[in-house]
């Protein structure tokens, strides 16, 4: 059996070629939107269902790549969703380098967009409070955003 070497090529380039994603669901628990990131790229985009006007079964409403949610460095992306239910947002990984960023919907525009990646071990310490201030809290006061 002859193989064509362009047949053989495509064979081998197709693992390569295909992407892989990860899916995970907002945290916030009334809101029915997945977010999708490409595990070697870092781009997040997501979905959710909705209401069609006219009624019906619905529709997929998707949202593509907006402001720092499309590609970033190659390298190894995860997603992973806080615990905080009225969170609608997903915090992009970078397992490699510790980097994250958190991404959401800005529905106005109908993108995902994504904070610029932060490493923790590479930010500066916090400044130390004045004499006389009082030190804050690390957790915020309940029903308050960080």
């Amino acid at each position: 059996m002859r193989i064509v070497p362009s047949i053989l090529a495509a064979l081998v380039a197709t693992p390569v070629l295909a992407a892989s994603y990860e899916f995970v669901p907002a945290p916030q628990i009334d809101l029915n939107r997945v977010y999708r990131v490409d595990k070697v790229t870092g781009e997040v985009t997501s979905c959710q269902y909705g209401l069609r006007e006219s009624g019906g079964i619905g529709q997929t409403l998707c949202f593509g790549s907006g402001e720092g949610a499309g590609a970033q460095t190659p390298s190894e992306y995860g997603l992973v969703a806080s615990r905080h239910t009225r969170e609608a947002g997903v915090f992009r990984v970078n397992y490699r380098t510790g980097e994250m960023s958190i991404c959401y919907v800005q529905v106005k525009e109908e993108v995902v967009v994504c904070t610029p990646q932060a490493n923790p071990s590479s930010a500066e310490a916090p400044a130390a409070p004045s004499p006389g201030r009082p030190v804050p809290s690390a957790t915020p006061a309940q029903g308050a955003r960080p």
